[in-house]
């Protein structure tokens, strides 16, 4: 009994002198539960929506204070003026807004002889949460300037004055392809999390980890070595993810060889970052048993937050400060341009961009913190 005991006591000696481990199962599941809290479900806000107004009467006025209205309030969306049709739809197109409401001309003189002027609103319909979103604050304007009109009796109902014409800027997207980017960049971060971080501390378990110490290779090299080698990895992982998700979830015009370089532009990229944040975070660990107890919690912290599964509208202000420095947000988001709106490359410049500053910084850090002792 004496014997088992001590086993015991070193057990959790070693568990308690470990202080990545006490934090990774104490405090990042609390952590795991406020992110994936927020992450489903919450309201839509903020959706940049550009305003292209062509008429300039006196009923233009009280339709742009109710968006004015619901910026203040509900905040649902941002109106945002612009001055000509053409350019507003090439910044929906370039996803830099969430949608276009177009006030065509006349719009004040067919209100006023009932005419049922229609108010054109085009969707990014490649998330339905964010369109519908939209959807519903504007058939909500257009109950409410239709309401003083409409007479006490249902039998003398007359058409509404102002309608809404919404227009899906892309053809029916099924749920399972909007899912597609988000997998292809969480199959990255699994070879990443694997190739980048369990296998790197394994080796230095097992001691192979010092036949490099012997060399007189240099700190960067050996960081780029491995770096390359886990990118490899991780491009065939998700170029096949890529190509059968694709087949699977019937992305049309797939294998246009345009498009196909443009997406491996962007798995090169995103392996690169992901590859060496990787490096960055295991680059000072030992203990083999931390790349395991954080593999779910980095996968929540970073898949989640990205927008790859729910608007990031619809995340709480801090949330969305998590998302603009998450590298997995850029990753989906070119994805989802090349995916579903196919685009061409100029779309995705920031996100590719971003990746590639991020790789930089991951590598500068990974070599300066990467040590050539045991």
């Amino acid at each position: 009994m004496n014997r088992a005991l001590a086993i015991i006591e070193r057990d959790l000696r070693k568990f308690f002198r470990s202080p990545t481990l006490l934090i990774v199962t104490l405090v990042l599941p609390l952590v795991q539960l406020v992110v994936l809290g927020n992450a489903f479900g919450g309201n839509i806000r903020n959706v940049k929506l550009g305003v292209v107004t062509l008429d300039r009467g006196p009923e233009t006025v009280p339709l742009l204070r109710k968006l004015d209205a619901i910026a203040a309030n509900a905040r649902t969306f941002v109106p945002i003026a612009y001055s000509g049709q053409g350019r507003a739809m090439a910044a929906l197109k370039a996803g830099r807004l969430g949608a276009v409401l177009i006030i065509p001309p006349h719009y004040s003189r067919n209100l006023l002889l009932k005419l049922n002027p229609r108010v054109g609103l085009i969707v990014d319909n490649t998330d339905r949460s964010l369109s519908g979103a939209v959807e519903a604050a504007f058939n909500n304007i257009a109950q409410q300037m239709n309401q003083p009109f409409q007479p006490a009796r249902v039998a003398d109902l007359e058409p509404p004055y102002v309608r809404i014409a919404t227009v899906e800027l892309y053809p029916y997207i099924p749920y399972m392809q909007y899912l597609l980017p988000g997998s292809v960049t969480l199959a990255l971060f699994v070879t990443a999390m694997i190739g980048g971080g369990i296998v790197f501390i394994d080796d230095k378990s097992r001691g192979l980890h010092e036949g490099y110490l012997v060399t007189p290779i240099t700190k960067f090299e050996l960081v780029s070595g491995f770096v390359a080698s886990g990118v490899v990895k991780a491009i065939a992982s998700g170029l096949t993810v890529l190509i059968l998700g694709g087949i699977i979830s019937g992305i049309q015009d797939l294998f246009n060889p345009l498009r196909l370089l443009f997406l491996l532009l962007m798995t090169v990229v995103g392996a690169l970052a992901l590859i060496s944040m990787m490096f960055l975070l295991m680059a000072r660990v030992s203990d083999p048993l931390v790349p395991r107890a954080i593999f779910g919690v980095l996968n929540t912290l970073l898949f989640f937050p990205s927008g790859a599964v729910y608007p990031i509208e619809g995340f709480p202000p801090w949330m969305r400060v998590l998302a603009r420095v998450d590298p997995f947000t850029y990753a989906v988001h070119g994805y989802r341009a090349l995916l579903l709106k196919q685009v061409a490359l100029a779309p995705i410049g920031r996100d590719l961009l971003v990746l590639c500053v991020t790789t930089a910084l991951m590598l500068a850090g990974a070599s300066w913190a990467f040590k050539r002792s045991l």
